[in-house]
């Protein structure tokens, strides 16, 4: 992480190797302690591995001695390797990260890696504030380990009462987030993407392999399961058809203005009408109130000025200005507009001109 910058764990110097007829007594049986651990983590790993090249399984993931190092009954997960060969998983990363990254810019907080960047809670804790717009309890650092999840178990008894979750969540935990288990990082996210409305499109269907080994009798036993991170979001809107503007955004950037500029021609031609004008597209909309007005001009009807607000301050009342404005197209027989009010206030430019696009197709030949 670029900004909240976490101090490396200090080395001693190294020194020329000793021969081995200087070795002191007490540094031999330092020597032979190392070895026994090592031995010994090198028996739990052998173990470990045996029971996922064992027959019938087509899957060897790497494991670390560390992963396989289970007491007696408990269970720990790790995505198969393969699974990062899907470029759908890596898009979901990628617009997770660009979409924190976008929420934490005024903080000057750069997101490069969501385990190692995210496991100590800092930056959830960031992102919660930004999204909840409250401010949490808990010191600003910690270092020691301890500390990172006495901070950690805070903000994520804060990410569940602001998802309406149990206190105890199971697609995520203090242990699985602080161990940078990448999927329990992966269900919060896209969580707190789909409760808090974010302006961004999820790739759906993401999936990844899971093997899940568990200690049994002090025997290693593993199983292969399919984890399901996003599904579909026709609901939330989240996620339409690929269109003009996706093109337009994608390959011809140069040409956005040109849309840009035509829209704002009609939309203050309109305007013009109640002393009013359009300069910037991508901010100026996001309040609801032109897009409001602008149908009533278009229509030729009085909007009753009780009925939105015309200075809105909030959040609430922005969206309840841009869901007015919808009600008004959909009442005049124009289609339901794909974009989601949040959308709008969020300003996001695509969505906002597609609405824009939606009124110039129907209403460009009146003057």
């Amino acid at each position: 992480m670029a900004t909240l910058t976490r101090p490396k764990s200090p080395r001693p110097p190294v020194s020329a190797k000793k021969d081995e007829k200087d070795e002191s007594f007490w540094e031999k049986i330092g020597t032979l302690g190392r070895k026994k651990r090592i031995k010994e983590v090198q028996e739990v790993e052998q173990e470990g591995k045996y029971a996922i090249d064992s027959p019938g399984t087509p899957y060897n993931p790497d494991l670390a001695p560390e992963e396989c190092n289970l007491e007696e009954n408990e269970e720990r997960s790790m995505i198969e390797p393969r699974s990062f060969d899907d470029p759908k998983l890596n898009e979901l990363i990628f617009v997770l990260i660009e979409w924190i990254n976008d929420e934490l810019a005024d903080q000057r907080i750069i997101v490069k890696d969501l385990q190692e960047d995210l496991y100590d809670g800092q930056i959830l804790q960031k992102l919660l504030e930004k999204l909840n717009r409250e401010k949490l309890d808990v010191p600003e650092v910690t270092q020691s380990e301890e500390g990172q999840k006495q901070k950690l178990t805070i903000v994520l008894e804060a990410v569940n009462k602001a998802l309406n979750l149990p206190r105890w969540n199971a697609q995520w935990s203090v242990e699985s987030i602080h161990r940078k288990e990448l999927v329990p990082i992966l269900h919060l996210l896209v969580s707190l993407v789909r409760n808090f409305r974010a302006p961004i499109r999820l790739p759906e269907n993401v999936s990844v392999g899971m093997v899940v080994v568990q200690k049994k009798e002090g025997v290693l036993s593993h199983r292969m399961v399919k984890e399901e991170i996003t599904t579909t979001y026709d609901d939330l809107g989240m996620r339409c058809e690929r269109d003009a503007f996706d093109t337009l955004f994608d390959h011809h950037p140069d040409k956005l203005q040109v849309v840009k500029k035509s829209l704002i021609t009609f939309v203050n031609k309109h305007l013009a009408r109640v002393n009013l004008e359009v300069t910037d597209l991508d901010t100026q909309f996001h309040d609801g109130v032109f897009i409001t007005l602008l149908m009533g001009l278009v229509e030729g009807f009085f909007v009753p000025l009780h009925d939105f607000y015309l200075t809105p301050q909030t959040m609430e009342q922005k969206v309840h200005n841009v869901q007015f404005a919808f009600q008004l197209m959909q009442d005049v027989g124009l289609a339901k507009p794909k974009a989601r009010p949040e959308d709008i206030v969020n300003l996001d430019l695509k969505s906002t001109l597609r609405v824009v696009y939606n009124l110039f197709s129907k209403y460009k030949s009146i003057s």
